[in-house]
């Protein structure tokens, strides 16, 4: 490979010698710019002879590496962002549930784990209150949020 890499830049170099010598010894006019014209020719004749022993053929392309990897890569971003959305669920949530709170006069700490529902998609599954149990929160929790009792933990208590 190597050899062939050398001899093709040798063959460059002196075609390219050549036709500047040829073109140097030719007086200004038009024969002038006919031989730079055919030089330039030569020229790329010779840098082109390379793809003349190319083998189309035998040319091969395997894409599978690259297929595998950007399905790896759609897959850990599809990952992300259901983790993300999964977060952004349990914060809405929590803060949903501490405004309820709030308008019940009950002052708490709020902690809400989301999980994939039937639909894949993340649904509030449990939650944790810092504060004394209260039905009215905890029928609001089961009815609107759909978590029910046993997945509602008060002062670190299950219901």
């Amino acid at each position: 490979m190597i050899e062939q890499l050398r001899a093709w830049l040798s063959a460059v170099i002196v075609t390219s010698v050549l036709v500047t010598a040829v073109q140097s010894l030719i007086p200004e006019g038009t024969l002038r710019r006919i031989a730079s014209m055919t030089g330039g020719l030569i020229l790329l004749l010779v840098l082109l002879q390379p793809l003349t022993r190319l083998e189309i053929g035998a040319l091969h392309l395997d894409y599978s590496q690259y297929t595998q990897d950007v399905e790896r890569q759609s897959a850990e971003a599809q990952d992300r962002r259901g983790e993300e959305l999964k977060q952004l669920i349990e914060q809405r949530t929590a803060a949903y549930i501490l405004d309820k709170a709030g308008s019940l006069g009950i002052s708490c700490t709020v902690s809400v784990t989301a999980k994939a529902g039937e639909n894949g998609l993340p649904r509030p599954y449990r939650a944790r209150l810092s504060c004394a149990y209260s039905e009215a929160l905890s029928r609001y929790l089961s009815e609107e949020l759909e978590i029910p009792e046993e997945r509602q933990a008060w002062n670190g208590r299950e219901a």
